[in-house]
This record gives C-alpha cells, sequence and structure tokens, in this order.
C-alpha cells in the first residue's frame, strides 16, 4: 500500500483499524531492525514479540505465518526502493544522467540494507513475476518508462523495451548482489587489482549505458 493510499484508508478507518494497521507497521519496522542486524537466520516471532514487548501468539492475529511477515517486509522494502528510484529519475540532468543516477539509487539502496535485500529476492519461484499494482511492478514499469523516453529523444537506440528493462535490472541486481555477498568485490580475482567499489559501480552504469546508447546519437 503506498502513502497515499494508506493516508486515504487512514482517513476512512475506524480507531480500531487505525490501532491496527499501527501495530502491523511497528511489527513490520522491528523486523527490519533485526534483519538489517542478524539477516533472515536471526529472525523468529518469538524475538520479534520480545522486541516489542508481545507475545508471539499475539503476533499471528496480525500476520498469519512467518512467511507473511516477509511478504509484508519484501513489499515495503520494494516501497522505499521505488521512492528512491523516482527521486533519482525525476531530478535535473540529461537522460545518461538520470538513467545513471536511477542505477545509482538502486545499488545504493541494497547495499544499505543487504539482508533485506537479499530476503526480498528469496523464495520466488520459476513462475513468479512482478505483479500489477505492486511496488517490484512500478519499479520495473519506472524502467522501462526510463528507456522509451531515451528512445523518444534519440539517446537510445530502438530496443525491445521490456527485454532491455530486463537486462538493465539484471546488471544492477547482481553488481548489487555480488557487492553484498563477496566482501572484497571488486578487489580482483587474483587480488592483484584493487578497484573500489566507487569505480567498480560507475564503470557498471557506464557500462549499462553504452549497451543502450545510440551509436548516431549527437
Amino acid at each position: 500500500m503506498s502513502n497515499a493510499e494508506l493516508d486515504q484508508a487512514c482517513c476512512c478507518a475506524t480507531p480500531a483499524e487505525r490501532r491496527r494497521e499501527k501495530m502491523r507497521e511497528s511489527i513490520i519496522t522491528a523486523a527490519q531492525m533485526i534483519f538489517a542486524k542478524d539477516g533472515e537466520a536471526g529472525l523468529s516471532m518469538r524475538r520479534l514479540a520480545e522486541a516489542i514487548d508481545y507475545s508471539p501468539a499475539a503476533l499471528y492475529k496480525y500476520f498469519a505465518s512467518k512467511d507473511d511477515l516477509y511478504e509484508a517486509v519484501r513489499e515495503q522494502f520494494f516501497e522505499s526502493l521505488l521512492t528512491r528510484m523516482a527521486e533519482a529519475s525525476h531530478g535535473t540532468g540529461t537522460t545518461r544522467e538520470l538513467f545513471e543516477a536511477c542505477g545509482r539509487s538502486y545499488i545504493d539502496a541494497a547495499l544499505e540494507e543487504p539482508s533485506t535485500y537479499m530476503m526480498a529476492f528469496t523464495g520466488l519461484g520459476d513462475d513468479s513475476k512482478p505483479e500489477e499494482g505492486t511496488f517490484a511492478y512500478a519499479a520495473a514499469e519506472q524502467l522501462e518508462n526510463m528507456i522509451t523516453k531515451g528512445i523518444k529523444e534519440g539517446t537510445i537506440g530502438e530496443v525491445d523495451i521490456a527485454l532491455a528493462g530486463k537486462a538493465v535490472w539484471a546488471a544492477v541486481h547482481g553488481l548489487a548482489t555480488l557487492l553484498i555477498q563477496i566482501p572484497s568485490m571488486p578487489g580482483g580475482v587474483t587480488h592483484e587489482t584493487h578497484h573500489t567499489r566507487e569505480e567498480m559501480i560507475r564503470f557498471q552504469n557506464d557500462f549499462v549505458w553504452r549497451g543502450l546508447a545510440n551509436p548516431n546519437a549527437k
């Protein structure tokens, strides 16, 4: 649920419904803090209950299962990610600068909350895809809109927009995951080279853009 939708829902909600929503938000926030500190393995309903001074059994009034809670945390993370991507892509600058800022905002969000980021992409089956109305769907749609804008202005070559969007997502997701899972990245496979994360991120953004750029653009 977006902030606007949440505000509208709160205006129409009864006091009991508002209390329930407030408690759900408190539970999600506590779960995010545990994820940030100890990762998915450190989260249990008992520990979560202790964090908010609640009984484990009472948590199930708000979330039917741990998977249900994970989905709420996942969706809240994607909402935050989408907000950062939107702010980056609607700033000032050329399409290339905004495109690269959007990619950078994605990687920064992943590195700031690595445990939550990795959890957000676990448990997704082969038939999983962003569903309309979810924040993950909105993020994918926003990326495709940026590519469409670049094609219309001539800075991006003619491409399959949906496929290009998936390729860009794969690129930034892949780098974010490597940086999270391999702390020494990008020190070099043989450790004879010593590049910084900043250098790697900048090169990746430039690499992705050049793959989409219209070679005939001025």
